[in-house]
């Protein structure tokens, strides 16, 4: 796969992207090409009334957290971040973080379940989260919350179990850019379906997840879209983590924040 940026690229510098130049604001297209280089420029945020306000929550948010805020993804390396399954997690020179597939890989017979995960290598009790998050027309994907088993049992392999995956035995707050489901983007998966009509379709969104002993709330482009106040037996702390769906979905992240709450 390929992202098509608008801006002139070598060879070298960009695998088989599109050289046709797009107009300000339009968000990145994908191609189906097999690799989408690391170098590829940053998709512009496009700059509209709902993300000015958006902009608004955030700095009130920040200022008051202060110091308190913590970048989880440093925008270089994947330093902190451990990579589960065989999805490509690649920095690039942006910072922004890109997740796809190689379509060269075929693999027979479909497993039940093929996804990949990129997890935090340290584990979260109470926090603020916040991120940004692009993915193509009819893509998939997700943040994991408290999951013990790291995405184990979502990979391919023998191990593979559609009961045991992260949304299963902790939380995922859904990501869909009109992917079939009825969870739609925010939701708390298999809890609470969130409320539609804030998503910006085909551009960058912002998630602000707060996590209060059982309780979730997740706000989307700074509107509150769910709230669930926990299942039993689901565990109280545990690892951040961030999904690639399936072998076509094609996801982007940035601006990964955490404010810890200290009792």
């Amino acid at each position: 796969m390929s992202i098509s940026t608008g801006r002139r690229a070598s060879n070298s510098r960009l695998c088989g992207a599109a050289r046709r130049r797009r107009p300000p604001g339009r968000a990145p297209r994908i191609s189906n090409s097999p690799c989408l280089c690391a170098k590829a420029p940053d998709a512009p945020l496009r700059y509209n009334a709902a993300m000015r306000g958006l902009l608004c929550v955030v700095l009130l948010v920040g200022q008051a957290a202060g110091a308190d805020w913590t970048a989880l993804f440093n925008g270089k390396n994947l330093d902190g971040w451990e990579v589960i399954g065989d999805g490509i997690w690649t920095v690039m020179r942006d910072g922004t973080l890109l997740a796809q597939r190689d379509l060269k890989i075929k693999y027979e017979p479909k497993p039940e379940v093929n996804q990949s995960w990129l997890y935090t290598k340290q584990e979260f009790g109470e926090f603020d989260l916040q991120l940004e998050w692009w993915t193509r027309r009819g893509g998939n994907s997700g943040v994991s919350l408290r999951d013990p088993s790291r995405g184990r049992f979502s990979i391919a392999g023998p191990q593979a179990d559609r009961n045991k995956t992260p949304s299963h035995l902790g939380y995922e707050i859904q990501i869909s850019n009109g992917y079939r489901d009825k969870y739609p983007s925010g939701s708390v998966y298999l809890f609470d379906a969130a409320k539609t009509g804030f998503q910006q379709d085909d551009d960058w969104n912002s998630f602000q997840i707060e996590v209060r002993d059982s309780m979730i709330k997740v706000s989307l482009n700074g509107h509150v879209v769910s709230q669930y106040a926990g299942a039993p037996g689901r565990p109280i702390k545990g690892p951040i983590g961030l999904q690639l769906h399936d072998q076509t979905s094609v996801v982007m992240f940035r601006n990964i924040k955490i404010h810890e709450i200290k009792r």
